[in-house]
């Protein structure tokens, strides 16, 4: 018998069910960070990992994916610390889903890699996960104030590759 709760039978099939659930959700959200699903899947699993680890305490949680996403965008971040020197095959075509992107959302996700990861993460925190400031500071451990600053800077980065795309659509 393991010293770890999450070695219990009803606790691995209770986070089982915890983690088909939520991967869904995880994954989009970790590949608007990364722009790359292989790496979206990767980073969703390594927090799976974290979480098993904890899960006694993750499943006596208040809000279980909460502290998930946290994991996520936490394993985003030291991701980018660690490889830093890494270069990105980008001649590898990316099998998203079976449909074909729009040019819309092609353009999001470029604009989006552009962004400095911290800031990347506040964004996509702010305005996908639709997390208020309080939260986004909660999950990675900054300050509101720069949660703020860094939401407005990420957005004004983002209007000027993202503007011709809005007098685009407006004459389709």
């Amino acid at each position: 018998m393991g010293s770890r709760g999450a070695e219990h039978p009803d606790f691995r099939e209770e986070f089982r069910e915890f983690a088909v659930a939520s991967q869904g959700h995880l994954r989009r959200s970790a590949y608007l960070l990364c722009g790359d699903w292989h790496f979206a899947e990767d980073l969703v699993q390594i927090a799976f990992d974290r979480i098993y680890r904890h899960w006694n305490r993750v499943r006596a949680a208040d809000n279980p994916g909460a502290y998930a996403r946290q994991v996520v965008y936490r394993c985003f971040l030291d991701s980018r610390k660690r490889h830093r020197e890494t270069v990105p095959l980008e001649h590898l075509p990316e099998k998203a889903s079976p449909a074909e992107p729009t040019e819309t959302r092609l353009a999001v996700l470029a604009a989006l890699k552009q962004l400095p990861p911290r800031t990347r993460a506040v964004v996509v925190l702010r305005y996908w996960e639709d997390m208020s400031v309080e939260q986004t500071a909660g999950i990675l451990d900054i300050s509101q104030g720069a949660v703020k600053s860094m939401a407005s800077r990420g957005l004004a980065l983002l209007r000027e590759p993202l503007a011709g795309l809005a007098e685009t659509s407006g004459r389709s």
